[in-house]
């Protein structure tokens, strides 16, 4: 009887554990590089072909009004990780400033709660070595160093920042700039650097997906593919899709390929039998490059104005995706704006992660409105590059210097500038960005971090904005 009720003890608390681990769910962040908000089938692009990402936003729901953190590269992926806003760290623009150890990083928090985590592909915040860098000695590369290994990563694959889209391990975007596979370099010739540079980077995430799922360990895998950004180039295979787009071929064709190798993750999910357990994210880091579609550059905007590097919405607003089987309703779409910044307080909400402390967080829980609650956004959306600023709140979008603003509800490609007729709303709106300007200076010294000996590696860049 003793020996019973013992068996039967240990079952129930195994079966417990085992029901702990299920509740926690898989996470994967995947995302683009330079992804055009009308360079998506399901966005209603004609001509590329996208039908693995056509599928997921079909399993999931279209997120129509979502911002990347930036209008270019690293300061998105650093409002990827945090939910705050890059300046608060000094990831001002593009190769510029790192990420901080005194960050707390999705993955930081994930570590926390027991899971395994995975980071593939590009890293663009912070050097991967003290003694080189892609940008040369101005990155300035022991200062900079800040590799994903350092960063809470179990596992890691990754360049310091972009490379060509085929045959990713040469070519001039490869001088100092090797694919990193947990702190060794990878060799260029390396047989497995050969072809696509998204399958080249899956061929890393897979095994790190089947051995998580394999030691019954919740994951987290950020798998950030190179493409389109420049230099694009598709494979023969690729091309012969796109027979009539000349140069433009190489765009679609390396979309195409990513494309591919986002129906390859899910596919392994499939496999596993963890889809039903997993929360994709899918987006792109920043507008389309280029002054126009023109060559190799035949990104769009579907009409938004401005483009990568531009505070106006082509510049900032991108294709994006979440998916969660029975938790998300399949085939919908939300008009509410959203931000990468958004990614970081929706997981810890989800996994039931406590901050330590009370640093801003500059997003918000978005899963009551990914599961279809009709609430409205209740915080503002900041953004700051070069020498201007915007605020987005709820159907307003307001754009400094220039004291613009826009009706983003009725104006599209934010052409109608009603300033002067809504004074009252530009004053608010502009002393509520001035005042989050303030608030990044003050995290730029480090006060969020408590600690006295916190030294900001950049100059803080004063502008005024009066």
């Amino acid at each position: 009887m003793k020996t019973i009720g013992i068996t039967l003890f240990t079952l129930l608390v195994s079966l417990s554990c085992w029901a702990g681990k299920a509740q926690q769910p898989n996470i994967i962040l995947m995302m683009a590089d330079d992804l055009g908000y009308g360079d998506t089938g399901f966005n209603g692009n004609e001509i590329v072909k996208t039908p693995n990402l056509d599928k997921l936003a079909k399993d999931g729901v279209v997120l129509q009004h979502f911002y990347a953190g930036g209008p270019v590269c690293s300061p998105t992926r650093g409002t990827c990780l945090t939910g705050r806003h890059h300046f608060r760290y000094g990831v001002y623009t593009a190769n510029a400033g790192h990420l901080p150890a005194e960050e707390i990083t999705i993955a930081r928090m994930l570590k926390e709660k027991g899971y395994t985590t995975g980071h593939f592909g590009k890293w663009h915040l912070g050097t991967l070595s003290t003694t080189m860098s892609s940008k040369g000695e101005k990155r300035k590369p022991a200062l900079h160093f800040s590799p994903p290994w350092e960063r809470d990563y179990d596992q890691s694959f990754v360049t310091e920042s972009a490379v060509t889209t085929w045959n990713p391990g040469i070519g001039k975007r490869a001088v100092n700039n090797p694919f990193f596979e947990n702190g060794v370099a990878v060799d260029p010739e390396d047989e497995s650097l050969k072809g696509g540079a998204a399958r080249v980077v899956v061929d890393r995430a897979v095994p790190f997906i089947e051995n998580a799922v394999k030691e019954e360990k919740p994951f987290l895998a950020v798998v950030w593919f190179h493409a389109p950004h420049e230099d694009i180039e598709a494979g023969p295979e690729y091309l012969a899709m796109y027979p009539d787009q000349g140069d433009g071929a190489h765009f679609f064709g390396c979309i195409t390929e990513l494309d591919e190798q986002v129906g390859r993750i899910r596919q392994t999910l499939d496999d596993l039998n963890v889809a039903d357990n997993t929360l994709i994210f899918f987006c792109s880091d920043n507008g389309p490059e280029g002054k126009e579609p023109k060559g190799r550059r035949v990104g769009v905007t579907n009409g938004l104005r401005g483009r990568k590097r531009s505070m106006y919405d082509g510049g900032v607003r991108v294709p994006a995706i979440a998916a969660w089987p029975g938790k998300i309703t399949p085939g919908s779409t939300i008009n509410s704006p959203m931000s990468t910044l958004d990614y970081f307080p929706t997981v810890a909400k989800v996994v039931g992660f406590k901050m330590p402390d009370d640093r801003p967080i500059d997003g918000q829980d978005i899963m009551p409105m990914l599961k279809g609650s009709k609430e409205i956004r209740q915080k503002s959306i900041p953004f700051r590059y070069s020498k201007g600023a915007s605020l987005v709140k709820g159907k307003y979008k307001l754009v400094l210097p220039e004291n613009e603003l826009y009706d983003l509800s009725s104006d599209w490609s934010e052409a109608n500038d009603i300033a002067d007729q809504n004074p009252e709303i530009v004053g608010s709106m502009k002393k509520e960005l001035l005042k989050y300007l303030a608030d990044f200076e003050q995290s730029h010294e480090g006060v969020d971090y408590d600690d006295p000996s916190f030294s900001p590696t950049d100059k803080w860049p004063n502008l005024k904005f009066d």
